[in-house]
């Protein structure tokens, strides 16, 4: 209870209201005393100007100070403050509490002096001294709470219950999307993908649960694949293996002599599985990020005319021409010389793979800027609109056939693209149904 969200909340609000209470009565306090200490500056500066008056009377009157005492102490007791009236000579004519008549006045004593004249000359002094009272902080506090107390009071119970109201609907409101997010992710855990969170808030909640949703889609797309690729591999090596099985079993059965042809058959099922073997192992490698490059300054014509050579000869056996268009100047690349010959072979062999009798393909190179853009152009069937987004996935196959002819393993583009960003570039494809595709990769060039 004291971790969930909703006793946050409440406590927050609670938190705050107080906070608020607190500092704006804190604030009236203060102006209520500076209010209260201007007005008793003005009520002093009154009694002191109406003692004054009443001594001037009175000396005017009488021509000294005789007699003088009994309204002292009047005034005293009507005032609340001691009076202390002292002659030329200093010594103490009147005193509201009588214990300092006929003695010396120690001007150094608490209070105020002030110097009555009278034509001219001094008449004496008067000493004005407040008797002790409470501290103002304590009569502002007394007062204000006396007078608007019991309205913070009322109103500090009033704002927590309104707090209270306000976190109810506010924390179902924002509780709803995180509980079913919750839900979705317990889900999700126990291997069901195919769960979303559903919400209509546009606020960051409702950000969040649809970033949730995409990861959901990533993680069902990345299960549905490794999926496929656990039947794909278990078809590419069933088929060799069953096939080597069988070559063994009928050379066993004394039905096939191990000739010739029998050891030749056996090594291209072998290196069918070795292929698929290597590939395996050179994906993992470039996803643990430990692909080792041998980087060295190439001639990039030159490396693309001595790869293209033998495919011309394989696409030439099916009818389909392959021609080269180099710019007249390229600069030298850094590349690993056989990795960027593999990426060429694997998208000139797809674009066989998928090009008609008759039809062609063009391998161009040309400089941009401080890159060099490769790219494999064919005429063929083309692909999928729907299938582009997913063309470099591993064990993605547009043909989902399993013939090895035109269904591969799905590893080729996937590690040629792992390649291509190893060298710092980037592969990209497009493609339209029934026209052909453009497969292209840039590499920077040699500084």
């Amino acid at each position: 209870m004291v971790h969930s969200l909703r006793f946050r909340l409440v406590a927050s609000f609670t938190l705050a209201i107080l906070v608020a209470i607190g500092t704006v009565f804190f604030f009236i306090n203060q102006a209520t005393q500076d209010r209260i200490r201007h007005f008793e500056e003005h009520i002093e500066q009154e009694r002191t100007s109406k003692v004054e008056f009443e001594l001037y009377r009175y000396y005017v009157g009488k021509g000294d100070w005789e007699g003088i005492q009994p309204y002292v102490e009047r005034w005293g007791n009507l005032y609340e403050r001691r009076i202390i009236l002292a002659g030329t000579d200093g010594v103490a004519v009147a005193d509201s509490e009588g214990e300092l008549l006929g003695n010396l006045y120690n001007p150094d004593s608490p209070g105020r002096p002030l110097s009555l004249s009278w034509q001219k000359g001094i008449i004496g002094t008067l000493y004005i001294i407040p008797q002790s009272s409470p501290g103002l902080g304590l009569v502002s506090f007394h007062i204000l709470f006396r007078s608007i107390g019991l309205y913070f009071l009322w109103g500090g119970l009033i704002a927590v219950a309104i707090a209270l109201a306000m976190t109810f609907f506010l924390s179902r409101r924002i509780l709803a999307p995180i509980r079913s997010l919750a839900s979705v992710a317990r889900q999700l855990g126990q291997g069901d993908f195919s769960q979303r969170v559903q919400t209509e808030d546009r606020s960051e909640l409702g950000e969040l649960a649809q970033t949730f949703n995409s990861m959901a889609s990533d993680l069902e797309r990345a299960e549905q694949l490794q999926r496929n690729m656990v039947a794909d591999v278990a078809h590419e090596l069933r088929t060799p293996l069953s096939n080597i099985r069988g070559y063994l079993e009928a050379i066993r059965d004394g039905i096939k002599k191990p000739d010739r042809d029998t050891i030749r058959s056996l090594d291209e099922e072998a290196t069918l599985l070795s292929r698929l073997v290597d590939d395996l192992q050179e994906l993992s490698l470039a996803d643990a990020g430990e692909l080792k490059l041998n980087c060295r300054v190439e001639d990039l014509a030159k490396l693309i005319e001595q790869t293209v050579a033998p495919v011309q000869v394989q696409a030439a056996t099916k009818g389909i021409s392959v021609s080269i268009d180099l710019s007249d100047r390229l600069s030298s690349v850094k590349i690993d010389y056989n990795r960027i010959s593999q990426v060429l072979r694997n998208l000139l062999e797809n674009a066989i793979a998928h090009t008609a009798k008759g039809n062609s393909i063009t391998l161009t190179a040309k400089q941009q800027g401080n890159r060099v853009e490769v790219s494999v152009t064919d005429t063929g069937e083309g692909i999928p609109i729907e299938d582009l987004p997913n063309i470099f996935e591993r064990f993605y196959r547009v043909d989902k056939s399993r013939a090895r002819a035109t269904g591969g393993t799905g590893l080729g583009l996937t590690i040629a693209k792992r390649l291509i960003e190893a060298h710092g570039g980037k592969i990209e494809v497009r493609s339209e149904p029934g026209k052909g595709s453009r497969f292209s990769f840039t590499i920077p060039i040699s500084q």
